[in-house]
């Protein structure tokens, strides 16, 4: 059956992708499929990102109710991420993508 949308806004899965698109978000959200991780780990994991853009897209991931941020009471103040429950279902679809950009990557891209 053949789609037709009138208008791209109302695409699904273009709003699917715009929650997750982005230079950075899937590798935060692959890191964080495997447990919680507190901001420094988070960022040691990606090091290529700057705290500034990570802690930013964290916060739109926030928005999108794909991560939640836990702030734990101690000194200094911790501050946790995790995928929530919303995020936790996304995982397996990121785990196909990848799996399916794995078969076909080879003549397109060079992985170092």
């Amino acid at each position: 059956m053949r789609h037709t949308y009138h208008d791209i806004e109302c695409c699904a899965a273009k709003v699917a992708l715009d929650q997750i698109s982005g230079k950075w978000k899937p590798i935060i959200l692959f890191h964080l499929s495997s447990g919680p991780l507190r901001f420094t780990e988070l960022w040691r994991e990606i090091p290529r990102v700057s705290k500034k853009v990570l802690l930013e897209h964290l916060r739109q991931l926030e928005a999108a109710t794909l991560v939640e941020r836990t702030v734990h009471n101690s000194f200094p103040p911790e501050v946790t991420y995790h995928l929530s429950s919303k995020g936790q279902e996304l995982a397996p679809i990121l785990q196909q993508l990848e799996q399916w950009a794995l078969t076909h990557i080879e003549g397109v891209v060079q992985i170092s």
